[in-house]
């Protein structure tokens, strides 16, 4: 399946993938409500480190929320401890290094920066419930605000939980 397919309440596509630490994530977690799964073109960019950095700044409000966050692009779990130390970040991040986990939410594909085509990841992310079903998906995302207008959609759905 791809995203074009992944409509609200549809299930999202399985996957079970490695963080920097060798621990294995899947769509969903015990204990949460939500996961925010946010594909990102590539550790160590500009845009890209933003992003993170904004998720990383909000990760206990989305916590606060029932919301977990998951980052994923290619690269080997090298790749990402590299990428969390240099930019010091707190949010996990897992490995596609096969992109098919990216193929099948539909979120890899032709590209083109500065006159140079290639095919990569696009900045999409995938807000799930707690059975793995499509909440909301978000497109054309702009990496320094982004974090928070998830954190706002989310604050739509739900009062935050008691701590």
């Amino acid at each position: 399946m791809g995203a074009k397919e992944l409509t609200p309440g549809k299930r999202a596509p399985a996957f079970a993938l490695e963080d920097k630490d060798g621990e294995i994530h899947k769509p969903t977690a015990q204990g949460y409500d939500y996961t925010v799964l946010f594909f990102y073109p590539k550790d160590n960019t500009p845009g890209c480190t933003l992003e993170a950095q904004a998720f990383t700044k909000d990760l206990l409000k989305f916590k606060r929320y029932g919301a977990r966050l998951l980052g994923i692009s290619g690269g080997d779990r090298g790749s990402k401890a590299a990428f969390c130390r240099k930019a010091r970040l707190k949010t996990p991040l897992i490995a596609d290094g096969d992109f098919k986990v990216a193929k099948k939410y539909g979120v890899y594909g032709p590209k083109s920066f500065m006159g140079r085509k290639y095919n990569g990841i696009f900045r999409v992310t995938f807000l799930l419930d707690k059975q793995g079903k499509l909440v909301h998906r978000f497109d054309d995302v702009d990496p320094r605000t982004h974090s928070k207008e998830v954190l706002q959609f989310i604050r739509t759905l739900r009062r935050p939980a008691k701590q």
